[in-house]
């Protein structure tokens, strides 16, 4: 029988194809590609509109078609759903790679058999100079670690538990139903939070100089918020803000380069 595995995101999905690559083998991988730890998520498993309106004001890129991309994901899914194929699901520490095993297990609930998984954490990380050791909750996903890693991990998928499945099946929906603007993931308990709490953040590290708002996001994807930020999403927030005066930009507010920030009071005075 076929497997195929599914991974969170695109970085993940790649080093696990060269992982299996270079074991020989030739199993497909799919990603996911969403972040689940912030949007809504009420509606998401019946109609993309929510989630595409979502990631299109988030992102930078106009050229492209959310509501497109969801819905061949969605298809995707049912058709993963509908087929015989075993599937591993490979998911770390951090609240999106969790919410996406729980999601696998809902649409698999009737489907048990089929469903194994790797775990991953910190201590499979190689990388002693991660940035990951520098949060306190060591959170993790699958992209941070190296096809070499993966590869290593292969025979460790296990399968997964009907009643587990059951338990994960049941929390995706009541994440679903909370509906918060973002899901922490803390003691395997996941709980609503705000962007208001993620502005908060930006705002500590911001003062009356001009610096580059890559430091400022560095600083806060590595903080513990219980889910790993993006820098999509931090760059969304520092556009949003600077929208509503509560701070100051200049430069090219859709990339990093040349964007520098200050506190929307202060005169901002060159460093």
């Amino acid at each position: 029988m076929s497997t195929i595995h599914l991974t969170n995101g695109d970085v993940a999905a790649e080093s696990l194809r060269t992982a299996l690559r270079e074991a020989g083998r030739d199993d497909r991988v799919y990603s996911l590609r969403d972040d689940l730890a912030v949007g809504p998520l009420r509606g998401i498993d019946d109609s993309p509109e929510a989630r595409a309106a979502f990631w299109d004001r988030v992102s930078a890129d106009t050229k492209r078609d959310f509501v497109r991309e969801f819905r061949e994901q969605a298809a995707a899914l049912e058709a993963i759903v509908r087929g015989e194929a075993n599937l591993v699901v490979w998911h770390g520490e951090s609240a999106s790679d969790q919410l996406m095993l729980r999601r696998v297990c809902y649409y698999l609930r009737n489907h048990p058999q089929r469903l194994n998984e790797v775990r991953l954490s910190i201590r499979d990380l190689t990388d002693s100079g991660a940035w990951a050791y520098d949060r306190k909750d060591r959170a993790t996903c699958v992209g941070m670690f190296a096809p070499t890693v993966l590869q290593a991990r292969l025979p460790d998928a296990a399968p997964i538990s009907v009643l587990r499945i059951s338990r994960l099946a049941l929390e995706w929906q009541e994440a679903k139903h909370a509906n918060g603007e973002t899901r922490r993931w803390r003691d395997n308990t996941f709980t609503s939070g705000s962007f208001a709490d993620l502005d908060a953040l930006i705002l500590e590290h911001v003062s009356g100089d001009w610096q580059p708002a890559a430091r400022v996001a560095a600083q806060v994807m590595t903080a513990e918020l219980g889910f790993l930020v993006s820098d999509s999403i931090v760059l969304w927030r520092l556009r949003e803000m600077a929208a509503v005066r509560r701070i100051k930009l200049r430069g090219d507010a859709s990339a990093w380069r040349t964007l520098e920030l200050c506190a929307a009071l202060s005169l901002c005075s060159h460093e």
